[in-house]
This record gives C-alpha cells, sequence and structure tokens, in this order.
C-alpha cells in the first residue's frame, strides 16, 4: 500500500470517527440539525472512502482513478461537514461557500468512483 492510500485510508478512518463524535454532541445539544446532517455526512462516506482506498491498493488499472475519488469525498466531507459542524458549534462558516464548494467536491467523488468502474489506465 502506497503512502497515498494510508493517508486516504486513515482521513476515511477519521471521517467515521467524527461522524461518531458528532451523532454524540448533536444528542446533547438542542437544535443541533446542522450538526446531526454533518455526522450523518461523515459516517456515510467513511466506509465509501476505505472502499476505494482498497480499490486503489488491489488494482493497478483502477487506482489513479479510484485514488482521486476518494481524495475527492475527503475534501468534500472537510469542507461540508466542517462548515456545518462549525455553524452548528460556533455559530460562524468555515468561509463563504464551504459546504457548497463541500457538497460539489462530494458530487465529483461519487461521480469519479463511476466513471472508475468504467475507465480503466493502462500501465505501461
Amino acid at each position: 500500500m502506497t503512502l497515498p492510500d494510508r493517508i486516504l485510508l486513515a482521513l476515511g478512518a477519521l471521517a467515521g470517527l467524527l461522524g461518531v463524535a458528532a451523532s454524540a454532541a448533536a444528542a446533547h445539544i438542542a437544535g443541533a440539525d446542522s450538526l446531526k446532517t454533518a455526522a450523518q455526512f461523515l459516517l456515510f462516506h467513511a466506509p465509501a472512502i476505505l472502499g476505494l482506498v482498497a480499490l486503489a491498493a488491489t488494482s493497478t488499472t483502477h487506482r489513479p482513478v479510484t485514488r482521486l475519488a476518494a481524495a475527492a469525498l475527503v475534501v468534500g466531507l472537510a469542507l461540508f461537514s466542517g462548515d456545518l459542524a462549525l455553524r452548528a458549534l460556533h455559530g460562524t462558516p468555515l468561509f463563504p461557500m464551504a459546504a457548497p464548494i463541500g457538497g460539489l467536491a462530494l458530487m465529483g467523488g461519487w461521480l469519479l468512483a463511476a466513471v472508475g468502474a468504467f475507465v480503466a489506465v493502462e500501465r505501461r
């Protein structure tokens, strides 16, 4: 497993950890709908990231696309969930348009995962 794969794997696992922590925090905060949404996104995407990294680590033909898909999901989660969590916990955004940019990155990651299923990169 390459270093980029290990980093993405660790970030995917961290997304799962943060999803559990955000779920627990949201259970104790009144009106924490944004935090619940952030937690759900983290928990839904963490296994997808882990799966994409596993595919990238074992496939020679789909490695670049699946690794890029996992990276897009990680970036999208950081922006989208990070913005929602900061708004819920501190009343301030990560930065203007962070959540929409993160949402687009998440959609791009899923699109790359779909493309990766059909597009193989030949190794020379």
